[in-house]
Formats: C-alpha cells, structure tokens, sequence
C-alpha cells in the first residue's frame, strides 16, 4: 500500500486534478490520497476567520470568493454548472457558522473555519473520480486522526489512531482512499489543525498507522533542490537524502517537507519520495536510511518574515540558565517557536516566526526583568555544507544581527 500527497498547487484546477488521475494509473494497487485544500483557499480561508473573528463584514466578500473559485473548478470538470450536494451541505455549515456568535478563542474558530478546504477539496475530488471511473471511497479524517484540543498545532493520540485508521482503512472493498490532510478531530469531535503545511505530516501519520510501503509527495517541482528557486536562479536537485539530513533542513525551515513528517517515516523505516506531478516519470528525491556518506551541494534555505528579541538583564547581571528558563517558559505560553538562539554574558537573542497577533504583552512580561530591543521583517537564512564564498555572497549588502557557524551550517539572521 502506497500513501500519495497532492498539495494545494497540484490539484488548483481542472487540467491539474485530471492529471492526478493519470498519475494514480502509473502506480497499481492499494493507495491512500491525502490532498490539501486548492490552490491558496487556505490563504483565503485564513483571511475569512481573521474577518470573522473581527466581524468584519468583508467576510462575506471572502465567502462568496472562495464559493466561486470552487464553483468554476466544479464546472470546467463536469463541463457545464453543476451542483454537487455534498459541496453545497459544507458551504451551508460554513455560512451558518458566520452568522453564529464567535467565540473569544481565535484557535478555535481559525481551526474550524480554516478547515473546510481540505474538506471540500476532498469531496469534489472523489466525485469527479467516481464520475469518471475512478472509483475511491471518501473518508473525514478527523473520524480517525484523534488529537489534543491545542487548536492550530494539535497533537495526534497515537494509540487511538491507530485502531480508528486500521478500521477505517481496510480495504477490503476499495483500492483507493481519498481523505483531507492538514486536519484531525478531538474526542469530543471538534476540528483541529496540526499547523500550517500539515499535509505532509497527515500522510506521513497515516503511512505509520497503516505500515504503507512509501510515501510520495507530489509538487510542481523535481524532487528536493539545494535552495528555493523564488530566490535563487541556479539551483540543483538533491537526488537522495538521509532522514537524519531531512530533519535537519526541515527544522531549518525548508519548505519542501513539514518539519515533523520525517519522524513518523523513519520510526518505521519507510522510504519518502518527492516527485513533481508535471513529471511525474522521473525520479525525484528520496529520503530514507543511508548507510553511505552523502556527498551534497551546499544547501540554502530561507525563512522570511522573522523576528528578534534581545534581553538584557535590567540589573546588569549575567544571563543564567533561570534566566533562561524564565524567557523559554514564557515563549512556551504564547506558543512562540525559537528558530535561532544566541547567548552572551549579558545579552541574549532569540529568532522566531513573527506572530500574526503580536507580541505586545510577551514584551510587558519580559520589560520586567530585561532591556528588550524588538526587530521584525527579518531573513533566516541557513546554509548546509556552507562555504566562505557563499556566506560572503549571501550577506553582502545586508546588515546581520547574528551569525552562527558549525562544522557544516551556518546560519545568519538578516535585514
């Protein structure tokens, strides 16, 4: 049994959604489909629960957009206007739900507006594929994938997935499933999300529950490249990486694989591919157990939109491991992930994911014990197998507020 991944990117039309059909044709047998929502939905849907959330009529402008772009996908399929009941029901719940009173938990409401891209991405899908003789049957993950209610990046109950998905998946009847990836469900049946480019870890989970074979990830490029080619001109595919590397350049954000897709593979030893569904006869990348030394290129990866925080301790004493611990707990709190740290005997610095809610209060708290100087709108850039010449290539111009090298990284945070 195979586990595919179609991404937002792969299935954004209706040439590209009949394109996955002949993909699954040139791979026979049992096959689980794990897809994202369409094309940027999730942005939008994104954009419609910060609406929402503020009761900002504009949502039903956002409504009414993201209804359109589904309705035109639907009709270049069928070829004519067509309703389909079961897309129609999920748009019914999402009106209602804007109508209703919010509540004051933004996660929440964002998991359960967000969510329904992959929802009806998913229904659309099926159908068109039982339509066109693809016969699949339609499963809502969130029946099977339990989590914790940490809404936005929930945490999957693995010893009650695992007999939920084995029940659910037998294929006893079906060769072929279809379900949502990016979202899961608590006990007491209330949507969750397992953070943003969730789609990745959805098939990896899925891959471990049912002991899948592989796993391929199909994306609009060939394989896993040495840097991201909205930034640099030359880049050069890598053709096998270790799981242990993966999860380096991951962490490091590369946006090619979600960060927490690998452990569930490697636990298992099942080998990941990356392809490109525009060409989908070669090989692409594969990450699995090396036993051999990999001989690779430098890699760059970029993370932009970062922010800085640098402490300094009001009494001007040095940093200790409390203080340490203190700053850690408090990022712990408002969910801030630490991408970059660098200590001093006075100072020390912390690089994360600027937050879309800021961070104002976080700053109070820590405007207690510390001098707090804030910078935003900042690149993490991050380079394997790094030499002099490139670092030199990468910061020139620019200003850098910290610069960390080991034997093979080097990481530099830039304006």
């Amino acid at each position: 049994m195979k586990v595919f991944k179609f991404g937002g990117v792969s299935v954004q039309s209706a040439q590209a959604i009949r394109n996955s059909v002949n993909i699954l044709q040139m791979y026979p047998g049992n096959k689980v489909l794990v897809i994202s929502a369409m094309g940027k939905i999730t942005n939008a849907l994104e954009i419609l629960a910060r609406r929402y959330y503020n009761q900002d009529p504009e949502m039903w402008t956002s409504l009414r957009e993201i209804k359109e772009y589904h309705d035109q996908i639907i009709t270049d399929l069928w070829g004519e206007s067509t309703l389909l009941p079961e897309v129609e029901r999920l748009f019914t719940l999402i009106t209602n739900r804007l109508k209703a009173d919010r509540s004051m938990n933004f996660d929440y409401e964002y998991d359960q507006l967000v969510a329904f891209g992959e929802l009806i991405s998913t229904q659309i899908i099926s159908l068109y594929f039982n339509k066109t003789g693809t016969n699949n049957r339609w499963v809502d993950i969130r029946n099977c994938l339990k989590t914790d209610d940490q809404f936005r990046e929930a945490n999957i109950n693995w010893e009650l997935s695992v007999r939920l998905a084995k029940r659910q998946f037998t294929f006893e009847s079906d060769d072929l499933y279809i379900t949502q990836g990016f979202i899961g469900g608590t006990l007491t049946n209330q949507t969750t999300t397992l953070g943003r480019e969730g789609s990745d870890y959805t098939a990896a989970v899925l891959a471990n529950l049912l002991d899948a074979e592989e796993v391929i990830i199909w994306k609009n490029v060939p394989g896993i490249l040495n840097a991201d080619p909205d930034f640099f001109t030359e880049t050069q595919k890598l053709d096998e990486l270790s799981y242990k590397e993966a999860i380096e350049l991951s962490y490091s954000g590369a946006k090619v694989i979600h960060p927490k897709t690998i452990k569930p593979l490697q636990n298992k030893n099942i080998p990941l591919f990356v392809k490109s569904f525009l060409e989908p006869e070669k090989e692409g990348t594969i990450i699995h157990s090396v036993e051999h030394p990999l001989n690779l290129v430098p890699v760059i990866i970029m993370k932009n939109n970062m922010a800085l925080i640098t402490l300094t301790p009001n009494d001007f004493s040095f940093i200790s491991i409390n203080s340490v611990s203190d700053v850690f707990s408090l990022f712990a709190k408002y969910r801030l992930k630490v991408g970059l740290l660098q200590q001093s005997a006075l100072d020390l610095s912390l690089a994360f994911d600027e937050p879309e809610q800021g961070i104002d209060n976080l700053i109070l708290q820590l405007q207690q014990k510390f001098e707090v100087k804030y910078n935003i709108g900042l690149d993490l850039v991050t380079i394997r197998y790094y030499t002099p010449e490139l670092v030199s290539q990468i910061t020139a111009g620019r200003r850098v507020y910290v610069e960390q090298k080991s034997r093979r990284t080097a990481r530099m945070l830039l304006k």
